[in-house]
């Protein structure tokens, strides 16, 4: 296993920079290469800081650029394909979606067969599996169910197509005659710090006398600390290059959970930000099911005025249905074939997640202050 190199695709993204941050205290380790659209100045510097640890390559580019991809993978010998556009909203053109998700996935897949790259991790997520209804119960789901999502939504459907892809080129034949091993992983709904959707959660509500919008109180869901996420990709690479391990963990995927207590979405943020004086919306809230049929009108509406007007609405079925639903699941398969237990602890991750939700309620403090001199 000597003088290996990694490339992490997504690198500038929440889970991704967690995963470099791991990363350089693998051992023999001479070079990651981060990859991404665009690094923001300060992840750059911090990346720079690395530098001592192991050589850091930044490349700036497209997952859809082909020459750009096969000088990326060159040399290299694990991928981890962290990078794709995350829509649960439908905010972005559904044909950007799949071209990201999907076909970039595809075009790495090939560069890695042209750079006789041998190992490939895919980050999938909870979404390929479903929720398919609320009234679905699913508590300790585990990989022998077999669930998929059946939506359209262009999120889930990409990330479903693109995980087919990774796990059906497990065995290629590699340009230099070895064989190409993947797996893929699915986290559960991640949090910690930098999350984009608790940041979003966290700021609307301080834009809102501290009241947290309910953004799914009749769901139960075991969500994932982002350390643990990226603490189950480093075992990943480390079983599918340790010859003893491969051979259970090639072409399969695992959900990736910890112990973080199964509640709703709503619970988690407040639990994450009572602190700091912010509580839940105690408002009468709609029936569930009065809430999924206007979902239905509303797609309706978007549908009609869809030739002369792009109208985006504040929700429809399927996310009222991914943030309302009992969907839990068990990291057993992840524990017994990858060796995977959670790297930090409920408590650690939630005292560090309210750090920073503390760096972002004196921030907001600090814009107010700055407002009003």
């Amino acid at each position: 296993m000597t003088g290996w190199s990694c490339l992490v695709t997504g690198a500038g993204g929440f889970l991704g920079q967690r995963i470099v941050h791991l990363l350089v205290e693998e051992k023999e380790l001479k070079e990651i290469r981060v990859l991404d659209k665009a690094f923001r100045p300060e992840l750059r510097e911090e990346f720079s800081k690395l530098q001592n640890k192991t050589k850091l390559t930044v490349l700036e580019g497209d997952i859809l650029d082909e020459p750009f991809l096969k000088r990326a993978c060159q040399d290299v010998s694990v991928v981890i394909h962290t990078a794709c556009i995350i829509d649960v909203f439908g905010v972005t053109h559904r044909q950007s979606i799949m071209n990201v998700n999907v076909k970039g996935t595809q075009l790495l897949l090939e560069a890695c067969v042209q750079a006789s790259v041998p190992v490939f991790i895919y980050t999938s997520t909870l979404e390929v599996a479903g929720p398919n209804s609320y009234k679905e119960i699913i508590q300790n789901g585990h990989e022998e169910e077999p669930l998929e999502n059946t939506w359209p939504a262009p999120y889930p459907y990409s990330k479903k197509l693109a995980e087919k892809a990774v796990l059906a080129a497990n065995g290629w034949t590699l340009k230099n005659g070895d064989t190409l091993y993947t797996c893929a992983l699915r986290p559960m709904y991640i949090y910690g710090e930098g999350g984009p959707f608790l940041s979003a959660s966290i700021n609307e509500a301080l834009n809102n006398n501290g009241i947290l919008s309910s953004v799914g109180k009749f769901s139960t869901v075991n969500p994932v600390y982002v350390g643990n996420v990226a603490w189950a990709h480093i075992l990943a690479l480390r079983a599918l290059r340790d010859p003893k391990k491969a051979p259970s963990v090639q072409g399969q995927f695992y959900y990736i959970s910890d112990d973080t207590p199964h509640q709703s979405y709503d619970n988690l943020n407040y639990i994450l930000s009572k602190e700091f004086g912010l509580c839940l919306d105690s408002r009468w809230s709609l029936p569930l099911s009065l809430m999924y049929w206007i979902g239905f009108l509303l797609e309706a509406v978007s549908f009609l005025l869809s030739p002369v007007y792009s109208y985006q609405p504040p929700f429809n079925r399927h996310t009222v249905t991914l943030s309302n639903s009992v969907f839990t699941f068990s990291y057993k398969k992840a524990q017994r074939d990858l060796a995977y237990k959670p790297l930090y602890s409920w408590e650690e991750a939630k005292q560090k997640t309210m750090e920073w939700v503390g760096s972002l309620v004196d921030r907001h403090k600090e814009t107010l202050k700055s407002k009003t001199q």
